[in-house]
């Protein structure tokens, strides 16, 4: 097992009611103003809002409000935040709703409190020195975000996905009431799931080079019970106990935790599926399963023991310790990964969205994934422009 940190600083509050106790965390933390943000009306007219802005007023800390995130949230709305808590004094910032709201409010925690343009840190051109504490109410198991050092915002110029990762955006409480998420649609619901599993699935593509018995166990034991109840979700989405499953899941997926022991990962699906979200706006898990197969079947023979090892560990798959057997395994592990993405009605491959991807937008795809050709994109088999307009066209 390779060294490794593990620093979850988030304070998970989970379990019905929960989001009455908003103002009684922020309270703690000494903060006197709080930006609520959020996305569409349902969380106007579920009276969530209310509810928290309620909570808040009980313990005497006004809040302002900002809506309108929209899935692949926009920079022009992290902004329009950034302006909002500068006008009006805020100190805390609280995101009511799923990843997108989240990785909003961290940028705009970004932006409030250093000079310059927020974009420079999603772009890499600076390092954030400081943010406004960020807390969360969520409502849409996926992201991760509410536990996760990360952030995921478009830039409305040109559609370019960019992310930022700085512990210093890691939400200070997460409040996680599965309830919230019985009125998400089923195709959100799927695709969280997707998101969920995927967060795991790329920590698991490194080399062999140590072992890590127990952060693979725990890998593969998450994705087991993702796998289980997103498909009892599919059947009763207002099933509490599976519902509570994935949320769970969906925080410890994206933590750090299933990657202890291990470094890095490999992240081409999510980086091949940014760019897709970019420019199409389609939904993020779905962006990721519209291209996982076809990443996996172009880049197993780096380590075709990692795929069967994951076939074994996650739908009990048994082979022998020979090459054959093992690259016959690690097709079949494939296959069944994308044989659960078609059971949640998910797609796997860019022509299920009902786009016809042309050839100048692959070569503009991948263009922007290789950010402009300085980069390759992942660890297990590192690709490089050449490789992901490939990737894309097989993918269509």
């Amino acid at each position: 097992m390779n060294n490794f940190q593990y620093y979850t600083p988030t304070r998970v509050v989970f379990g019905k009611d929960t989001e009455s106790q908003a103002g009684t965390l922020v309270s703690e933390l000494g903060c006197k103003k709080v930006l609520i943000h959020f996305g569409g009306q349902s969380a106007i007219k579920s009276g969530l809002v209310d509810r928290v802005c309620g909570s808040l007023a009980d313990k005497q800390i006004p809040c302002v409000t900002l809506g309108g995130v929209v899935p692949n949230p926009l920079l022009s709305k992290v902004r329009e935040g950034i302006a909002v808590c500068k006008k009006e004094g805020v100190d805390f910032i609280l995101a009511v709703g799923g990843g997108s709201v989240i990785d909003s409010a961290k940028a705009i925690a970004y932006g409030a409190v250093n000079e310059g343009d927020v974009w420079d840190y999603y772009a890499k051109t600076r390092v954030p020195t400081k943010a406004l504490p960020v807390g969360c109410v969520l409502t849409i198991s996926a992201a991760g975000s509410e536990m996760s050092d990360s952030s995921v915002i478009t830039n409305d110029d040109g559609r370019i996905k960019r992310g930022c990762n700085n512990n210093m955006c890691r939400p200070k409480f997460a409040i996680m009431n599965p309830e919230l998420t019985f009125s998400v649609p089923a195709y959100q619901i799927a695709s969280g799931s997707v998101d969920i599993v995927m967060h795991t699935l790329e920590r698991w593509f490194l080399s062999n080079e140590a072992d890590a018995e127990l952060t693979d166990a725990i890998a593969a034991g998450l994705m087991r019970v993702v796998i289980k109840n997103s498909l009892i979700l599919k059947k009763d989405p207002r099933n509490y106990n599976a519902a509570a499953e994935i949320m769970w899941a969906s925080s410890l997926s994206h933590n750090g935790l299933t990657g202890c022991g291990r470094i890095g990962g490999d992240f081409s699906a999510h980086q091949i599926g940014h760019e897709l979200g970019g420019l199409f706006d389609v939904a993020h898990g779905a962006s990721i399963s519209a291209v996982w197969a076809t990443w996996a079947r172009y880049v197993y023979k780096a380590l075709p023991v990692r795929f069967a090892e994951l076939g074994r560990d996650v739908f009990g798959l048994s082979y022998r310790d020979n090459p054959a057997d093992t690259e016959k395994t690690a097709l079949v592990a494939i296959g069944k990964f994308e044989a659960y993405f078609k059971s949640l009605d998910m797609p796997v491959s860019i022509g299920d969205f009902g786009i016809k991807v042309t050839e100048e937008q692959i070569k503009d795809l991948a263009w922007k994934c290789s950010f402009f050709g300085k980069r390759k994109v992942g660890s297990f088999r590192p690709l490089d422009v050449s490789d992901l307009e490939n990737l894309y066209r097989l993918a269509k």
